[in-house]
């Protein structure tokens, strides 16, 4: 891939298994992959037009009887065509950025506390992101015998794992800040 957009590939991803507005789109990253992946309007409409001009996608006409137009747009067999070439690439880029772990990182110029209160809204969040993981996964063992459900199982197990870790690290890196107090 010449341009390194990874939220063309997500919105291609998201088409190919329906047709789906910019809207839907933003509400699938959001609901679906949020817990490892992000995107905003604001790099998914400038996308979607590009995609649109690069024949990788098509706008379907509106069929709906409301006041505001919305726009769906479907995979074309170049998008397609796109997914998989890039599904293929050997090379994947697996950052890392979590502000609560910079300010962690620069912590020692505050007092304990501070930095506790931060793991603490830091917990707070993984617990209640693993929770919703732990209801995908079991709906998801349902219907393992989809393709295509295997492929969301396994992300949503990894997303269990490396949560449930984050917690212990939680619990540990609390328990060595508490004994600094």
């Amino acid at each position: 891939m010449g341009k390194d957009r990874k939220i063309d590939m997500v919105i291609l991803g998201l088409l190919s298994h329906e047709d789906l507005t910019g809207y839907d789109i933003k509400k699938q990253i959001d609901e679906a992959i949020g817990f490892f992946w992000k995107g905003s309007f604001g790099s998914i409409y400038p996308a979607l037009g590009e995609m649109e001009k690069a024949g990788q996608i098509k706008k379907l006409p509106d069929r709906s009887s409301g006041s505001r137009e919305k726009i769906k747009y479907r995979i074309t067999k170049d998008g397609k065509n796109a997914l998989k070439e890039w599904l293929k690439e050997e090379q994947s880029s697996n950052d890392l950025k979590y502000e609560t772990l910079l300010k962690l990182y620069f912590g020692g110029v505050e007092k304990p506390e501070v930095s506790i209160h931060n793991i603490e809204l830091f917990e707070e969040k993984i617990k209640a992101d693993l929770n919703v993981l732990k209801w995908y996964k079991s709906n998801l063992e349902k219907v393992l015998d989809n393709n295509e459900h295997l492929h969301y199982y396994l992300t949503v197990t990894f997303g269990i794992d490396t949560y449930e870790a984050y917690l212990k690290w939680c619990a540990r890196s609390k328990k060595l800040l508490k004994e600094r107090v």
